[in-house]
């Protein structure tokens, strides 16, 4: 897990604010496919006053995690991203990651990646 904590660390400001530029850049999506994909406004991850609010940060470090969480499955943010969108969870009706996420049912997915993490059944 320390890679994951380096690589959040990286998107984060000195005040431990995700920035939404970077994560952006980062993931090689414009902010609107950002919004899109949390179920976010775009004002809420392009003006610097809301992307700071605790709704969109809370929901901005829920993605994050998720998606460093199986990085090292997929090899690669990029891939990891692309499984958050696409790939259906049997767990949950096959909602991908980032409808549950969108559903505020982050933990949930959390959840389910440590139960596979430990050797568990999906």
């Amino acid at each position: 897990m320390a890679a994951t904590a380096e690589h959040l660390t990286d998107l984060l400001s000195a005040d431990a604010v995700v920035e939404t530029d970077r994560l952006a850049a980062h993931l090689h999506i414009t902010k609107a496919e950002l919004a899109l994909a949390l179920g976010l406004s775009r004002d809420a991850v392009s003006k610097r006053s809301r992307a700071g609010s605790p709704k969109t940060q809370q929901r901005l470090r829920d993605a994050l995690e998720i998606i460093n969480r199986v990085v090292p499955w997929t090899g690669s943010s990029a891939r990891a991203f692309a499984w958050f969108r696409s790939q259906p969870l049997p767990s949950f009706g096959d909602k991908t990651a980032e409808d549950l996420l969108k559903e505020g049912r982050a933990q949930a997915v959390k959840d389910y990646l440590a139960r596979i993490a430990d050797g568990g059944y999906a």
